[in-house]
């Protein structure tokens, strides 16, 4: 049975302090992971709402992304992450981690994706594209949308850019997506889990425990196992010793811990259900963002 370790780098702060120690972390464990990166500018202050109120959750705001990121895109210049953390990219996949593409810029992506047209969106994944390309020099293989938020171009542009799977959203195993009856022949890898941040908002649930609430969820393993996806702005930093015992008690469980790609090649892709997306929320999340809805034309 396989859990897949996804890992979001969605600041110039996660991913230079933060990734480091997670590669670290992981090769002592022996478990593999993605990680998937902001390849552009971090201009995360222009969402300092959505920080704040992330931050309620485990670090303040100083402790989990530093006053700098607090103020990157406002008071202060967004630093183009993908230029000054190019030898950090490279060095996650000369480790051998998976690597893929999160945002170009992960705030803007957050801020306007659900609702954009179908030029930005194509203008934001392309040029995210592009960078990779020129850092790792190989075209990306996955995609996992910023903050689970998407758009039926997104969609399509994970088909036709080439993408052999995306994790752009919440479920509970892996599908094809459908949006509107309109099959779209790139398969969702969705997060099956609740992330710690979430999990912290819940009553009597702390540092401490928190690693029990989340390995009781993984006690009976599903046949199409879980996705369980990280921040490096949190589990890379603050959380690092809960994700510790969180990777020590999934072994335990008789887990392997693996990247999306590992588990996507136990899979089947031909005989994947098609699902329907939809948008809606859950418990712990800011907004809405994207969720695995009800299997399309399934029988009655």
């Amino acid at each position: 049975m396989k859990l897949a370790l996804k890992i979001d780098a969605a600041t110039f702060r996660g991913t230079l302090v933060g990734v480091p120690r997670l590669v670290e972390a992981l090769r002592a464990a022996g478990a593999q992971a993605s990680f998937f990166f902001n390849l552009g500018p971090d201009r995360s202050g222009s969402i300092l709402g959505r920080l704040l109120a992330e931050s309620r959750q485990g670090a303040s705001l100083i402790e989990r992304h530093g006053l700098a990121t607090a103020l990157y895109g406002t008071l202060l210049p967004g630093p183009d992450v993908g230029q000054r953390c190019a030898e950090i990219l490279r060095g996650v996949r000369d480790a051998g981690f998976e690597t893929g593409v999160l945002a170009w810029c992960r705030a803007d992506w957050q801020r306007r994706a659900a609702r954009a047209d179908a030029g930005w969106t194509e203008r934001q994944m392309r040029r995210a594209v592009d960078r990779y390309q020129r850092i790792l020099g190989t075209a990306p293989t996955a995609h996992a949308a910023a903050g689970w938020q998407l758009n039926p171009h997104a969609l399509r542009l994970t088909q036709r850019l080439g993408f052999g799977f995306a994790s752009d959203t919440r479920g509970s195993h892996p599908f094809v997506p459908v949006w509107n009856a309109e099959v779209v022949l790139c398969p969702q890898l969705p997060t099956t889990l609740p992330t710690l941040d979430e999990l912290l908002l819940q009553e009597d649930c702390n540092l401490d425990n928190v690693h029990e609430r989340l390995l009781a969820l993984t006690a009976e393993p599903p046949s199409t196992g879980h996705v369980f996806t990280l921040r490096a702005e949190l589990e890379g930093q603050k959380l690092l010793p809960v994700l510790g015992r969180l990777l020590q008690g999934w072994q335990a469980q008789g887990y392997a811990l693996v990247s999306l790609g590992g588990l996507f090649e136990s899979i089947d892709a031909s005989r994947l259900p098609r699902h329907e997306l939809l948008r809606g929320e859950l418990p712990g999340c800011r907004g809405s963002l994207m969720l695995q809805g009800p299997e399309f034309l399934a029988a009655a």
